[in-house]
């Protein structure tokens, strides 16, 4: 089988699937005795162990079934649940992540993981901790490691099991242990499964399977299982009809003898059985009530009655292509609009203005699909956060909160790494010893919050803890010594700026180096990652109080709304996410307050920001008529006013990047291209009111 196309959603899928144990992990984590979690965990864990062997990766698949062994242990109650097992699955879902990522990456999937499988053993055999209770082999180990034999038998039996077999065997019936193994590459296991108990019941009665009816119904085993048969037919022809069924690699079939069972079986049971069992196995209809066939069923019988998926995955690089195409058209259609209105002609408008509206309804939807939750970012810090408390002693709680807030696909691909390094910092340098905060009168678990949320055309996501803050000083005292900031710099430097010095390169309060780091590490890529996004981060922080990180991020990086305005003879766009109203106002408005000009504005005053000073516009003619345009501005709960010569109206335009050569330049964000073919520069007016 060609698998190379299936890579892809292979890499998906087991991204979720892993993603899914993670979440159900810190659920079983937080309610040890709820079963029903371990069933979901161990439902991910067999997809994902199914998809890999079926690809080829066996060290993958290999680590997966050890770690399904434990939780079918756990799910069957033979195992209780303690911190160390948590500590060993997790650990065994942070391997099966690094193999996933390195086949995503180009590379095998290969890793070292023999110490864990270890402790998966000693697990699965009751060693690893003391408070774990005496358990039998786990059925789908013994299927891997164990050979079927007439002495050393692979199932388990009851009493009244072992005289059903102990009586055929008395009346001229066999009785065997089948042992059933199909093709690695099988893919429909259930029904091969299906296929080979119909061949049974047509010769003989299957007494017992394991695993269970259900669980091969569920697919839920490895390649192999076993069944306990009785049956007038010998092993040899037994074994040629099931060998017939396609995808069946081996088929081993063992007598079981009389001297097995007889002497394990009390002669009561054989006093009440002897009368009722061999006549009814005789008639075919065995007295135990024999394993019912397995139901054959397929995705398409299994979904009638529900609702059929709507989903598909779609490669990321074709939307971009459609994104690039659809930029196109809004170009053209700024044109068409702009020679609808030079002609004037009414058919012409009429069909132009339902162009515009259609494809109005086109790009929200092309936005749309590229739009993501961040959840898929913030999903994998949970279990991160568990790991670092436990590795640092502390207790922390890990709070998140808008994890359906919707970004850009190319910007949720870039900013996973730098929210890595902000919350281990918080963790390990943020929050303090439970020792620690009792002494400042805090409680001992501290709290980290991950939020998002939208403002305006931008995401923002903080990073907010409890903890002991930014030391002002040791801050300052650091950068002074680093040659970052000079002595005279450092006398007018606001606590703000002093916060924000800790992105600088290189820079590090940590007193002691760890694999977690201080607060610092690290912190001047992620400064510089999202800047590249056309974002940025600010810090506040009080000391002994904690610490918030803001990023902002742009909600998508293509198609914008703006409002267009004129000064002299050029036209920028100001986006309109920014913009509360637009304004006239007379020369006599304008007051004066340390030596900035401002207005007041509803009660507020607002500084004016005249656009021809910042961009260095050059005038003709002084503007002599009194009057001024204002385009009122906010970020966060800053106004601003910018003033213009005049408004041109609103267009949706498509953000291009100004390129290598013009990089840093203040308050420009980027460039569009307008329907008469000019180009807008467009204004960045977070820029503007910082």
């Amino acid at each position: 089988m060609e698998v190379n196309q299936y890579l892809e959603m292979f890499i998906e899928e087991s991204k979720e699937h892993l993603q899914a144990c993670g979440e159900h992990l810190l659920e079983l984590e937080k309610n040890p005795e709820d079963l029903a979690i371990v069933g979901e965990i161990f439902r991910s864990a067999h997809t994902l162990k199914g998809m890999s062997a079926t690809m080829g990766f066996e060290d993958l698949a290999d680590l997966t079934h050890k770690m399904e062994n434990v939780l079918d242990a756990i799910r069957n109650e033979k195992i209780k649940v303690t911190p160390e097992i948590f500590d060993v699955v997790f650990e065994s879902v942070d391997h099966l992540e690094e193999m996933v990522y390195d086949i995503a990456d180009g590379g095998d999937g290969k890793r070292d993981v023999q110490v864990t499988v270890e402790k998966l053993k000693l697990i699965e055999s009751g060693e690893i901790a003391a408070t774990t209770v005496a358990i039998a082999p786990v059925e789908a180990t013994q299927i891997v490691e164990t050979k079927v034999d007439t002495v050393n038998l692979k199932l388990t039996y009851d009493d009244f099991e072992k005289t059903v077999l102990l009586q055929s065997s008395e009346q001229d019936y066999n009785a065997y242990e089948i042992s059933i193994t199909l093709r690695e590459d099988c893919l429909l296991k259930a029904a091969r499964v299906f296929m080979v108990f119909e061949i049974l019941e047509k010769n003989g009665d299957v007494i017992k399977s394991s695993p269970t009816v259900e669980r091969l119904e569920e697919e839920q085993f490895d390649h192999q299982f076993y069944v306990a048969y009785i049956s007038k037919e010998n092993a040899e022809d037994l074994q040629k009809m099931l060998m017939k069924v396609s995808e069946v690699d081996l088929v081993e079939v063992s007598e079981i003898h009389q001297d097995v069972f007889h002497q394990s079986v009390t002669s009561n049971v054989e006093l009440e059985v002897q009368d009722t069992i061999v006549p009814a196995l005789v008639e075919q209809e065995v007295a135990t009530q024999p394993v019912q066939k397995p139901q054959a069923t397929n995705n398409s019988s299994k979904a009638t009655g529900h609702a059929s998926s709507k989903t598909i995955r779609v490669n990321i690089e074709r939307l971009d292509i459609l994104m690039n195409l659809f930029e196109e058209l809004a170009i053209d259609r700024g044109r068409l609009l702009s020679i609808a209105s030079e002609v004037n002609h009414g058919e012409l408008n009429e069909t132009v203005e339902r162009m515009s509206r259609t494809m109005g309804d086109l790009q929200n939807i092309v936005l749309t699909m590229r739009m993501v939750p961040v959840e898929t970012v913030f999903n994998r810090f949970p279990k991160m956060v568990r790991q670092l408390s436990r590795d640092l002693n502390k207790k922390i709680t890990l709070d998140v909160i808008g994890a359906e807030t919707e970004l850009d696909r190319t910007v949720i691909d870039e900013i996973g790494d730098p929210l890595v390094h902000l919350i281990r910092n918080s963790v390990d340098h943020g929050i303090e010893s439970p020792e620690a905060r009792l002494a400042k009168g805090k409680p001992e678990e501290g709290t980290v919050q991950l939020r998002a949320y939208h403002s305006g055309n931008y995401v923002f996501i903080e990073i907010e803890d409890d903890g002991a803050g930014i030391n002002r000083d040791r801050v300052l005292a650091k950068a002074l010594s680093k040659g970052i900031v000079t002595h005279e710099q450092s006398l007018t430097m606001t606590d703000k700026q002093i916060n924000e010095l800790i992105l600088a390169s290189g820079f590090s309060t940590a007193e002691v180096i760890s694999d977690v780091s201080g607060r610092g590490v690290g912190l001047d890529v992620v400064k510089t990652t999202i800047e590249s996004l056309g974002g940025n981060i600010s810090i506040e922080s009080t000391q002994n109080v904690g610490s918030v990180f803001s990023i902002q991020l742009p909600l998508t990086l293509s198609i914008i709304s703006v409002m267009l305005v004129e000064i002299e003879k050029e036209i920028y766009a100001i986006p309109l996410s920014s913009i509360i109203e637009t304004s006239i106002i007379r020369n006599s408005d304008i007051l004066n307050a340390h030596n900035q000009k401002v207005i007041d504005f509803r009660g507020k005053v607002v500084p004016l920001v005249f656009l021809e000073e910042i961009f260095e516009v050059p005038r003709k003619e002084l503007k002599e008529d009194g009057f001024h345009s204002v385009v009122i501005v906010r970020k966060g709960d800053k106004l601003a006013g910018l003033v213009v010569d005049s408004f041109i109206g609103q267009q949706e335009i498509v953000l291009k990047a100004l390129g290598d050569y013009l990089t840093n330049i203040f308050a420009i964000s980027g460039a569009t291209i307008l329907g008469n073919g000019k180009v807008a520069l467009i204004v960045d007016c977070n820029a503007l009111l910082k």
